[in-house]
């Protein structure tokens, strides 16, 4: 047991100096404020040590000029301390504050560079926890944790010796309680940082509820499901809450004990006080400084339980945001090669790729496409189709085989470089907040207006574009929300457009649209596909009729593989069959 806490102890203090090393671009800021902190230790003392000799040598001296003297002498020190006191503060949070800035961007460039398999095992609720309420919470370790620690330790030690040093007796008296004060001290801190571990669990939970459902708030209110969830709310909000509550309760017991400790502190040191005026032992002052000197020791002490616990909130949120920058699940970036423009060859040889290991998505996948040519997949959900898209854009490594393009694998090209080259329209199109120009430029500042609106043109969407209130000043809604499903697709057409990849992915694009809205977007796929190497993922067969492949998936092999003529020459095929089932009996149903 006890190797086991000093072994917890051990990665506390390393968690710790990890902590710290954050604050090395403002090692300056960091020393000065832990000068000040030793600075302001004696000053604190000072007061209640210029009082005492002012009762015992200026009042009961009858010295009106020395009293004058030390009134302006005592007003000095108060000044500087408050000034002081006031740097102090404004520094450690300053400290605290640059340092969870750059934390932040740390943590958001790590996410952002994160295999998918993160984001499809962690709720994003979580990450923004991560990245919002633990970073937040590590500023207190600068704030309120260690430099703020050590300036109330040397305090502490500095009013421990000024009041041994002025009546050994009367200290032992005031420090009978003190035993008691360390164990009221040590139950607190136990007892709190255990509550906060759970208010930081029950706010990570609440976080990505909120996330999740906020995001799928159609979906519940289409299902009926509002009752159901907000009973799964309440019971969240009832446990953060509780956890809370059973903080707060710690806080109302341990004050008050303290306060009683403390005021039986200074009754014992008041009658052993008088007593030692009466018997001429203590002088007067002595006994006006002495209850001074006894608060500066019960606060700090007050304090430090409280700050210890602070500061483990912070070192428990830092292990938390550790976790995620220590995470090595990342896409190595190990290629070389940044082609300015890509001709668009593709080759797959003998691909295995599995999502969950030995899982296979995809079994010895093998098929080659000449630059410039289009390649439509077609295939039943589960069939892999997306997973192609996946690892092309190298989302996600494959485990055997090689992906080729213009005849070099593409783990020799630069990440950054190769996904410049290659654009993507998925179904399900993703808008941010902002207007619709700086969606299709994604705020790309080197893209001009004029090109934005010669790309709208070309793809058949300027129309719809200037039709709505501020055209492409018009600000879209979180998601596009505001926009229907054919706007929202179109916008993503002028934006692969804009960026002019050399390989171009259309994942279900027309899967959502509206027979109407088909037209124009098959013309805007049209426009895209033209001159590029293009893969189509489609249901809708009338959109890869003009395909220079089509190939047919089936649980991650190529069943089929041909041209939309060649593959209806097959009577058993099962390209044929889809044919049949969208064209034919649309027709029986026209006539």
């Amino acid at each position: 047991m006890s190797q086991e806490k000093a072994k917890k102890n051990k990665i506390d203090f390393t968690l710790l100096s990890r902590v710290l090393e954050l604050a090395k671009p403002y090692q300056l800021l960091f020393i000065f404020s832990g000068f000040l902190a030793i600075i302001l230790a004696p000053l604190g003392v000072l007061t209640p040590y210029l009082i005492q000799q002012t009762v015992d040598k200026h009042i009961l001296g009858m010295d009106s000029s020395g009293l004058l003297r030390m009134m302006f002498i005592l007003t000095a020190v108060l000044i500087i301390r408050s000034v002081l006191q006031y740097i102090f503060i404004y520094s450690t949070n300053l400290l605290g504050q640059s340092v969870i800035r750059d934390l932040r961007v740390k943590v958001f460039r790590q996410i952002s560079s994160l295999k998918l398999t993160y984001f499809d095992t962690t709720p994003i609720g979580t990450s923004t926890t991560r990245t919002i309420n633990d970073i937040e919470t590590i500023n207190s370790v600068f704030s309120k944790g260690v430099i703020t620690i050590v300036a109330d330790v040397l305090s502490l030690i500095v009013v421990l010796v000024i009041m041994l040093n002025t009546s050994w007796r009367l200290t032992l008296i005031c420090l009978v309680t003190f035993p008691f004060l360390l164990i009221s001290t040590y139950i607190f801190k136990e007892k709190v940082k255990t509550a906060y571990q759970i208010v930081r669990t029950q706010i990570s939970t609440m976080n990505a509820f909120l996330q999740e459902h906020i995001t799928g708030m159609r979906m519940v209110q289409i299902f009926n499901a509002e009752d159901r969830e907000m009973k799964r709310f309440k019971k969240i909000n009832r446990e953060y809450t509780q956890a809370n509550l059973d903080t707060i309760l710690y806080y109302a017991v341990y004050f008050p004990v303290i306060e009683i400790i403390s005021a039986a502190s200074l009754g014992l040191m008041i009658w052993y006080g008088a007593r030692g005026v009466i018997g001429g032992e203590v002088t007067l002052g002595l006994l006006i400084a002495f209850p001074l000197y006894l608060n500066m020791l019960f606060r700090p002490m007050r304090m430090l339980a409280d700050k210890f616990n602070t500061l483990q909130m912070g070192l428990i949120a830092a292990q938390r945001v550790f976790d995620v920058l220590d995470r090595t699940d990342k896409i190595k970036n190990t290629g070389t090669l940044k082609p300015k423009r890509l001709e668009g060859k593709l080759e797959f040889d003998h691909v295995r790729f599995a999502y969950v290991e030995n899982d296979w998505v995809l079994k010895d996948l093998s098929f080659e496409l000449e630059a410039g040519k289009t390649l439509a997949i077609v295939g039943s959900t589960g069939s892999g189709k997306t997973t192609i898209i996946n690892i092309l854009n190298r989302f996600y490594d494959i485990q055997e085989g090689q992906i080729l393009i213009d005849d070099q694998d593409i783990q020799n090209f630069d990440l950054d470089a190769m996904r410049r080259r290659i654009g993507v329209v998925l179904q399900d199109v993703f808008l941010f907040s902002g207007s619709v120009f700086e969606n299709i430029t994604l705020r790309d500042e080197s893209i001009a207006r004029e090109k934005v609106i010669e790309a709208a043109k070309m793809i058949g969407a300027h129309e719809f574009i200037m039709k709505l209130p501020d055209g492409y000043d018009y600000q879209v809604m979180e998601r596009g929300a505001t926009l229907s499903m054919g706007q929202r697709q179109l916008i993503s057409f002028v934006r692969a457009l804009v960026f002019d990849p050399d390989i171009l992915i259309l994942d279900e694009a027309t899967s959502s649209i509206d027979p109407e809205t088909e037209s124009v977007i098959q013309f805007a796929i049209e426009t895209l596909i033209a001159k590029r190497t293009s893969i189509i993922i489609a249901h809708r067969l009338s959109t890869i009729r003009h395909a220079d492949k089509i190939m047919v998936l089936k649980k991650g092999e190529i069943q089929e593989l041909g041209s939309h003529k060649e593959l209806l020459q097959n009577e058993s095929g099962h390209y044929k069959e889809l044919y049949e089932m969208q064209f034919v009996q649309r027709e029986q149903l026209q006539e």
